[in-house]
């Protein structure tokens, strides 16, 4: 029985709250048929050497990170400005529940060294598992994969490059855990504008092999890690990276305060804050006549956008979960919500949606195509807004409460559209990936090589006519639908890829079909309404959602 007192006017079962069982406190990897999946794909031969490894963060991500991070969400980062004798110190205090969830994670960290030289070596690919820890991770609290993985790999792989020696070693220290370990941050952003940095205003002058860096950045995630990538001009007027450490050379504290903490809409388990510099001793991340110096950015901030697709997927699937769950317990007009036509319609879009981006977020880290991450992000961040509002809906007033779940996903989910680029951004991006790069034409062959059915196979190649016509006429307006119809043509031949696997083959290619049915097909003058009426609700829930 629920901790709660009879009420005298509990007449029925529909009062045993119990019976409400949330994706929280779940296994989030033995309910995921979809991740087992793609797992015993990817992973081949080193699938049996990973399942435990796998099947022990399911139970920590949906039980101790899920209760955390609505613990932290309640409470959130706080910022301690002064010490007790008026000094500035600048310290982020994280709370309790965010350290918990933290260490639990580390625990199981699938992304550090170690860990990567383990599966190696048990034949297990180390970015399809990096990409199930993230997935599940996510699912909980897209702050805390924020927190864990801004900029890590940024700082490290620059400073290897760029760093003196002894800055290189301090950053080898700061992240003998890995990158995905909470200790980095990017400071880009300013006030004058975030993807503009013709606009940026913090200078860096030089000072012997260091530099001395003068700025203000405006909006800076992880603001409690240990090491910042800065960005700032030059005498020259050249914007470039810059490493900046909490302590100087000499052991003594560096110009960085910090002025105040976010006062954020949702990932409150991330620390954002706005971010003074002043002479704080920096070292800069770029050789010299290397141009911008911004070129090796660019490709790790691909990466991440990744990272950020993967947070709109991550909450899309925890979205979904528990629409199934309070769809199968809630009763209205006599019976659960789960055996109402309208429902099962919603329930059913919803997991091919979902199950086409997963397709997308996977290949893009398993792949690594030029053009994917923005086409990806640019899908996936949506979904993950979309999703959380349709399980609020789902929850009917319950889901606009706080106490309930989905309405810190939908929170949460609305800054992914923002991180790492908006949609105007991603097809900027797309737009020079095609006309600097090519990159339309191995993304077209990935395609080509996927997609198995007529329709897509039509599909491939009418986006090929497009790329080419827009390549005729490259105009930035149509950009958006263009970057829309590769989105839509990618996730489809991948669903008919996943259906050849050998895996549940019935379902996928089902999956497949409706996804190409809703996205490519001509629906005709009345919109599909002529064709056979079908639910498919429990052949999908069966692959769905153990």
């Amino acid at each position: 029985m629920g901790r709660y007192l009879i009420e005298p006017f509990d007449h029925s079962d529909r009062y045993a709250t119990e019976r409400y069982q949330s994706a929280a406190g779940r296994d989030w990897w033995a309910i995921d048929p979809t991740l087992r999946l793609l797992m015993r794909h990817h992973l081949g031969a080193g699938y049996a050497w990973a399942e435990p490894y796998l099947r022990r963060l399911g139970v920590v991500t949906g039980g101790v990170v899920a209760g955390c991070a609505e613990e932290t969400d309640r409470n959130p980062p706080r910022l301690e400005k002064y010490d007790k004798w008026g000094r500035d110190v600048s310290q982020v205090v994280m709370p309790p529940s965010f350290h918990t969830a933290r260490a639990a994670m580390m625990e199981d960290n699938f992304l550090a060294p170690a860990f990567v030289k383990q599966a190696q070596e048990h034949g297990a690919n180390p970015a399809a598992l990096g990409a199930a820890w993230t997935y599940l991770l996510n699912q909980a609290d897209i702050g805390m994969g924020c927190a864990l993985g801004t900029g890590g790999d940024m700082v490290v792989q620059l400073a290897e490059k760029h760093a003196p020696a002894d800055v290189r070693e301090r950053v080898r220290e700061i992240f003998a855990n890995g990158f995905y370990s909470g200790e980095a941050a990017q400071m880009f952003t300013e006030r004058t504008g975030g993807s503009d940095l013709a606009a940026l205003e913090s200078t860096a002058v030089p000072d012997g092999e260091a530099w001395l860096l003068d700025g203000f950045k405006w909006f800076a995630s992880n603001a409690n890690g240990s090491a910042f990538v800065v960005l700032a001009r030059l005498p020259s007027e050249e914007v470039k990276p810059f490493l900046v450490l909490w302590e100087r050379r000499d052991g003594s504290r560096n110009g960085v305060r910090i002025r105040r903490l976010k006062d954020k809409l949702g990932t409150r388990s991330v620390a954002s804050a706005e971010v003074e510099f002043t002479r704080a001793e920096a070292f800069l991340l770029s050789g010299t006549g290397s141009g911008s110096g911004l070129g090796t950015m660019m490709k790790l901030t691909n990466a991440s956008r990744l990272g950020v697709a993967m947070m709109g997927v991550g909450v899309a699937r925890r979205a979904l979960v528990e629409s199934v769950c309070y769809a199968r317990a809630r009763e209205a007009f006599g019976r659960p919500l789960i055996a109402q036509p309208l429902m099962r319609r919603k329930l059913a879009e919803l997991i091919v949606e979902v199950e086409a981006a997963q397709a997308m977020v996977f290949d893009g880290l398993i792949n690594r195509l030029r053009l994917g991450p923005a086409v990806i992000k640019l899908r996936t961040a949506r979904l993950g807004v979309t999703a959380a509002s349709d399980a609020i809906e789902i929850h009917g007033g319950n889901g606009y409460i706080e106490q309930w779940p989905v309405a810190r996903l939908l929170r949460d989910a609305q800054v992914n559209p923002i991180w790492e680029g908006g949609d105007n951004i991603l097809c900027l991006d797309v737009r020079r990936a095609m006309l600097k790069e090519q990159a339309h034409l191995p993304f077209l062959e990935r395609l080509r090589g996927a997609a198995t059915s007529p329709l897509t196979q039509e599909r491939v190649e009418d986006l090929a006519k497009a790329v080419e016509a827009w390549h005729g006429a490259p105009d930035e307006a149509r950009l958006y639908p263009l970057a829309q119809f590769m989105a839509d043509v990618y996730a489809a031949a991948l669903l008919e890829e996943q259906a050849t696997w050998g895996i549940d083959d019935e379902r996928k290619a089902l999956v497949a079909r409706l996804y190409a049915e809703a996205h490519l097909a001509e629906r005709g003058p009345l919109r599909g309404l002529d064709g056979p009426a079908a639910d498919h609700l429990d052949a999908l829930l069966a692959g769905a959602i153990a």
